[in-house]
């Protein structure tokens, strides 16, 4: 029987290419798909993975990691005197505008925090040191921004929205599909970038003539101290309780319940919640998935792809089996029992399953490897992704060996001996 599948299968060989072809396209879209979100997942969680901290103290306006009001400094020199809490470390996360000294303007993501602390440092350093960020107006930046962010090298400069930056190590993997470039700096460097902004005048004339309202004009103009502080920026001076933070980072004494030290944070906090790093992580991944429509989309895709595949085997093994019917008549014919007959298809589709299955998902993981390390982007083909996927083009194939299995049943064995 086993002979008689693989004779069907390579008989054919054009039409068993456009078949594995098919398969492959199939296995191949519903791989990346897969992969790019969980990819996309992944970055969108980078940063905390960054954070060792216990607990994250946020405004009660949180939504998710890169959407919330911030709080002012007053509640991390409190959070330092609730019972239970260890170390406390304050994280700024906002945006800014990156000027780099050749090409275009661009919008990054500012991490700011203490260089000298314990409770958060970016992953992945390949140069510099986190150290060196405790100089004024210093960054460090993801590899696979370099281009994007016009920095050829360490000791490259840009200005952050009005001050002149020196980028002074890179890191590899903090990159996000959705967000900005993220770039790391000290709480105190990245509080000065965002106090620094631009200011906005209003001018108003009076009428000439008879008109009874004012024309004002509404002009947006840079700082004007940009230019002095691109020469000689001054120090960036120390935090004090009225300035503002994104982030509480908690690390609790050793033996605390951290669920009753939540409760007394947020008691001693008013306006602000606690969560533990997996529930932040939580929140933002579901956040990702249920309140935007980018799983919707990557979804499509693979449904699409399992489509194609099911056309194009149901086709190739509905018209193996309407060329080979006397064959299958003749096997009916001489005593050969339902069940073997329909062994035969289900085989040949079980080796058009693996048979397109390992050279695309070869192919998918090439890809990935290619896109990582060429444009910082994940795609995270995990082994239970794969084994998943296999088990998927099984059960397409098999599925599609359903239709030709119909023709079958409807074979008379008196056909073989037909003229």
């Amino acid at each position: 029987m086993v002979s008689i599948a693989r004779k069907n299968l390579l008989e054919d060989v054009p039409r068993f290419l456009v078949a594995q072809a098919g398969i492959m396209f199939a296995v191949a879209l519903v791989t990346l798909q897969t992969g790019i979100f969980n990819g996309f997942v992944n970055s969108t969680i980078q940063l905390t993975a960054n954070s060792n901290a216990d607990i994250w103290v946020a405004s009660d306006t949180l939504v998710q990691l890169e959407l919330s009001l911030p709080i002012p400094v007053a509640e991390l020199i409190a959070t330092r005197e609730v019972e239970g809490v260890e170390q406390a470390e304050g994280l700024i996360f906002s945006g800014a505008q990156w000027y780099p000294n050749n090409g275009e303007m661009s919008r990054v993501r500012l991490v700011g925090f203490d260089p000298n602390g314990e409770l958060f440092a970016p992953d992945g350093l390949v140069r510099g040191s986190v150290r060196d960020l405790s100089e004024p107006y210093t960054a460090i930046v993801d590899e696979a921004d370099r281009d994007a962010l016009g920095v050829p090298d360490i000791g490259g400069e840009a200005q952050v929205n009005s001050f002149a930056t020196t980028v002074v190590g890179f890191t590899r993997g903090n990159t996000a599909m959705v967000s900005n470039a993220f770039t790391f700096v000290s709480l105190a460097s990245a509080n000065a970038y965002t106090t620094a902004g631009q200011q906005s005048s209003i001018s108003c004339e009076l009428p000439t003539s008879g008109a009874v309202d004012l024309e004002c004009t509404n002009t947006f103009t840079r700082d004007p101290l940009d230019n002095a502080r691109r020469d000689a920026p001054p120090a960036p001076s120390r935090l004090v309780a009225s300035d503002l933070i994104s982030y509480i980072l908690v690390r609790a004494e050793p033996g605390q319940d951290i669920a009753a030290l939540k409760q007394r944070l947020v008691e001693s906090l008013p306006g602000t919640v606690a969560y533990t790093q997996q529930e932040i992580i939580d929140l933002t991944v579901d956040y990702w998935k249920q309140r935007t429509s980018i799983g919707f989309v990557l979804g499509m895709g693979a449904v699409v792809g399992i489509v194609v595949g099911v056309v194009v085997v149901s086709q190739i093994l509905y018209s193996s089996v309407s060329d080979h019917l006397k064959e299958f008549g003749t096997l009916k014919a001489i005593g050969a029992s339902s069940r073997q007959i329909y062994g035969i298809i289900i085989e040949q589709a079980l080796w058009m399953a693996v048979l397109g299955y390992l050279p695309s998902m070869a192919a998918c993981l090439g890809v990935a490897q290619w896109v990582g390390t060429s444009q910082g982007i994940e795609i995270a083909i995990a082994p239970l992704t794969a084994v998943g996927v296999f088990g998927l083009t099984i059960a397409m194939c098999i599925g599609s060996a359903i239709f030709a299995i119909q023709k079958v049943n409807h074979v008379d064995p008196a056909l073989v001996f037909k003229a």
